[in-house]
């Protein structure tokens, strides 16, 4: 029975990737027919390849901090992984970004190799959602720093709508404690022994990272170090394309782009993040064309880096294999 749903739930699955690249087309065909062609393609030009190759590098480079800081969070809540497992794991679902729903479907691959690497299944699982917290917390960090360093100058529409979205994102926090608070002991009302132990280490496991603050606090900031890396490098990407802005605009439309593309619309949020992109920063006077030639070069930058990361993984993967074969 379980072989006769394996290929129907294969067919699900590509067909909800071939729906998710639709939409991401979609929503680049609707930004490109309404903007005018011609400025958006000269943009795209100026940007040589040679920065083009330098801001990938770059690109790479950061996430190999981002390698560490996922490593030592996901140890702090006892996953014992390696360097090799940590970068496997990493990179495959830097990956698997391409090809599963929204930029958290790369979760669901580094979750996949981790759990076959560490003993401790509950631990990576329980330092893999820390360290998505500390990525989430240090994008919000750097909004609030550019509206910091915006005083007045946010356009009342963006102020207006930055509130909804706040108020928005506070009650659904609430509804959800409410409900977990709730609903805690009636949900475990007739699970297995087994259940509840699986449970209970992955209660354990949080409590562990959460218990070392340090942890918690470096991961903070590497993890602000590598979006905000990543922000400048689209912005001097935008500036070979034309578009020159303040540094504390980008400080804050930036991070609230990438924060609408873990919404599970399109694939890796393709789409979602330069359409919110043109929305946060055309108030600001930037040309529609500029910004979305800046985000389609970033998207370049990013698709690239997947492969590269897909490569890697798959050669960490196969000198694994050769050095434990007989």
């Amino acid at each position: 029975m379980s072989g006769a749903h394996a290929p129907q739930k294969s067919s699900r699955g590509w067909l909800v990737i071939f729906f998710r690249w639709t939409a991401a087309l979609l929503i680049l065909g609707l930004l490109l027919h309404f903007l005018p062609l011609a400025p958006l393609r000269a943009a795209i030009g100026r940007v040589p390849p040679t920065r083009f190759l330098i801001i990938l590098f770059c690109y790479l480079l950061a996430h190999a901090i981002g390698i560490a800081k996922w490593r030592m969070v996901v140890n702090a809540a006892g996953a014992g992984l390696d360097f090799a497992s940590s970068a496997q794991c990493y990179a495959g679902g830097l990956f698997g970004t391409l090809f599963l729903p929204s930029i958290i479907g790369g979760d669901v691959v580094r979750l996949a190799v981790g759990l076959r690497r560490s003993a401790r299944p509950a631990a990576v699982v329980a330092g893999n959602v820390a360290d998505r917290f500390l990525d989430v917390t240090a994008q919000a960090g750097i909004v609030l720093v550019g509206l910091l360093l915006l005083p007045g100058a946010v356009p009342v529409q963006l102020q207006s709508a930055a509130r909804r979205a706040l108020v928005i994102a506070g009650i659904a926090a609430l509804i959800l404690a409410i409900f977990v608070f709730f609903l805690y002991r009636p949900l475990l009302a007739g699970r297995s022994m087994r259940f509840r132990r699986r449970l209970a280490l992955l209660r354990h496991a949080l409590r562990s990272v959460s218990r070392r603050s340090y942890v918690l606090l470096i991961g903070w900031a590497l993890g602000t170090f590598i979006q905000t890396s990543f922000l400048v490098l689209t912005a001097l990407l935008a500036v070979s394309c034309g578009l020159v802005l303040p540094l504390r605009i980008w400080l804050f439309a930036w991070p609230l782009a990438k924060l609408a593309a873990i919404l599970p619309l399109t694939q890796g949020g393709i789409g979602v993040r330069e359409a919110a992109l043109v929305a946060l920063l055309v108030p600001f006077g930037a040309p529609a064309p500029l910004v979305l030639a800046a985000g389609l070069v970033w998207e370049g930058v990013i698709i690239a880096g997947g492969l590269v990361a897909g490569l890697t993984a798959f050669l960490l993967r196969r000198t694994e294999s050769v050095s434990s074969g007989p």
